[in-house]
């Protein structure tokens, strides 16, 4: 792969059953993203944002083409070797939150560890990093049921960072966020982005997130419809 190339996709492109017929939720697409880039993918819903976030993380193959995600072709991965990726390559963070109720704040950026050959000192160190990232060190032994929504989207943000992955993968963000918290979990990343150098890519059809974008990619029935580097962006009055 060349170098500062991340992520490389050639004619993707994406089938699904239905009936006795297929439906294609993404039809030849050609993307690249390198190192340190902050984009997204942006289009109404059944656009294939989702399907094209899906790919890019190893979690779905595509049905034709060729989908390259940190040096590994998705569509030659096991299922052990998709994981391994995932696992210390890719951070995702998903609408929902997906924090785990019955353990605390800790626990649930910790969970991102477990896997990995680290020492208990070595999780506790990373962990308390990840959450001072996002301003929650002071609630680690907090419960996500006694957490905003804000907080518990940023306990996700530091769970996806944890792993210090070059790539984080963020599926419609702020959906159920307000305005004030969803500016906030987006400059959070940005803030992120730039200090550690991570690529974040984005599926979004929130204006407040696309205000932060350096690259928007319009994706249209599953095609890319445009793809527009964004200059100069001034976020300071956001």
């Amino acid at each position: 792969m060349d170098n500062g190339i991340i992520v490389n996709l050639e004619q993707v492109t994406k089938r699904f059953p239905a009936g006795k017929t297929e439906f294609t939720a993404l039809n030849n697409v050609n993307l690249t993203f390198c190192k340190g880039e902050f984009a997204g993918l942006v289009g109404p819903s059944g656009s294939g944002k989702t399907t094209l976030l899906n790919i890019i993380g190893s979690l779905d193959a595509p049905s034709e083409g060729i989908a390259t995600v940190l040096g590994k072709e998705i569509n030659s991965l096991t299922h052990k070797e998709a994981a391994k990726l995932r696992n210390y390559g890719i951070g995702f963070i998903f609408q929902t939150y997906n924090l785990l109720p019955v353990y605390t704040v800790y626990d649930n950026v910790e969970f991102a560890l477990l896997l990995q050959n680290m020492s208990s000192a070595q999780r506790k160190k990373a962990v308390m990093e990840s959450l001072d990232w996002v301003g929650l060190a002071d609630r680690a032994k907090s419960k996500p049921a006694t957490l905003s929504g804000g907080e518990c989207q940023r306990v996700a943000i530091a769970r996806a960072m944890v792993k210090r992955p070059q790539l984080v993968l963020a599926d419609e963000p702020s959906a159920n966020l307000d305005s004030k918290n969803s500016h906030m979990i987006v400059q959070t990343m940005k803030r992120l982005n730039k200090e550690l150098n991570t690529t974040f890519i984005f599926s979004t059809h929130d204006e407040k997130v696309m205000q932060y974008l350096e690259r928007i990619i319009y994706l249209k029935d599953g095609s890319v419809e445009r793809d527009e580097q964004v200059k100069n962006r001034d976020i300071s009055n956001l």
